[in-house]
């Protein structure tokens, strides 16, 4: 069965005249670091995104958030969160704001946020993370540019998640205001086109794919964002009613739903419980790869699921553990992306690493 998957996945995608363009599939097994690999390190920090690279993931994914100020910073969730983040001094004197732990990003300026140290707590799931104590959020420039030193080919992948709430929007900066932001980001990197763009609030990927049409987009799921509000829909899927889509299961409906934003890839919850099984299904890949869309399950840390989701024919896994299924992707016979020489990486993280 591994080589009979191997073979498919190195096939074009046999879509009908009527579907979009179908991606094309790497030859490398799409091991993605979950927000850099926060099994290993400190989530969505300089850290993380080094022991990625280390590690030999073959995507890079991460979240972005954007400040009062307009700058677009790597980081999770939508406040300053106390298990992560500690206050040190204010970024000036007498700021009334202080202290900055519990504040909203979009309402902190970057000088604020860039006071925080969020690199000296160990998270309670994570027991083998290293911390880096006084690790800073850094912004998605940053990013690129210790990523560029340690990658001067710009080969490597990126899956970078604009954290939007669609069922509260006060909470986060808008639908606007985060694609026009990432984008001109985005365009200026060397890596505009290795740059997937997801998201759970399906607005900002129909918004994405308006401003650049060559953006390659994820439609991320989980059983949440499928259910209704008051007026019978779900604020995430952007207008869209599943029931208006053709389908034997929830799975193929999310499915067309997502192909009729033009999204490339689905990137649905591998845990979710709809009743007795997992949002992800056969049939909902074999559903999106009759459409000419990939699909690659998250956050997949169980190497029994991991086998499941691959005698589905899934395209990628996002994981908190890279090295861990990047090993178990070679014991299946799959190629995997090479590793980063450890000394370069780690010497480029020295040099952009600011206290």
């Amino acid at each position: 069965m591994v080589l009979s998957l191997l073979v498919s996945s190195l096939l074009a995608i046999q879509v009908s005249a009527a579907t979009q363009e179908p991606l094309a599939r790497p030859s490398a097994f799409d091991v993605q670091g979950h927000r850099g690999g926060r099994g290993n390190a400190i989530e969505n920090t300089l850290p993380s995104f080094a022991w990625g690279l280390i590690d030999g993931s073959t995507t890079l994914e991460l979240d972005n958030g954007v400040t009062k100020d307009g700058v677009v910073v790597v980081w999770h969730d939508e406040e300053i969160v106390a298990t992560k983040c500690r206050d040190t001094a204010p970024a000036f004197p007498g700021d009334a704001t202080f202290p900055y732990v519990g504040a909203l990003i979009k309402n902190l300026t970057l000088a604020q946020i860039k006071t925080l140290d969020c690199g000296s707590q160990r998270q309670d799931d994570f027991p083998f993370q290293l911390t880096y104590p006084g690790t800073r959020i850094s912004t998605l420039q940053e990013v690129f540019d210790f990523v560029e030193c340690a990658d001067p080919e710009h080969l490597m992948r990126w899956n970078i998640e604009s954290k939007i709430d669609a069922a509260f929007p006060d909470r986060t900066a808008s639908v606007d205001t985060f694609v026009k932001k990432q984008h001109a980001v985005f365009a200026a990197s060397p890596y505009t086109r290795s740059i997937t763009f997801q998201s759970f609030d399906w607005r900002s990927l129909v918004a994405m794919k308006k401003l650049d049409p060559k953006m390659v987009t994820s439609a991320l799921v989980d059983y949440e964002t499928t259910q209704t509000s008051d007026n019978g829909l779900s604020p995430w899927l952007a207008g869209l009613d599943l029931e208006d889509f053709h389908g034997s299961s929830l799975g193929v409906k999310i499915v067309n739903a997502a192909h009729s934003i033009h999204a490339n890839i689905l990137s649905p919850s591998a845990y979710e419980i709809v009743p007795g099984a997992s949002l992800t299904t056969k049939d909902m890949v074999d559903r999106a790869h009759q459409v000419g869309m990939l699909v690659k399950p998250w956050t997949v840390n169980l190497l029994d699921i991991a086998d499941d989701l691959l005698s589905y024919g899934v395209d990628g896994i996002i994981t908190d553990f890279p090295n861990v299924v990047r090993r178990w992707v070679q014991q299946q016979g799959l190629e995997v992306a090479p590793k980063y020489p450890k000394r370069r990486v780690l010497s480029c993280l020295e040099r952009h690493t600011v206290a």
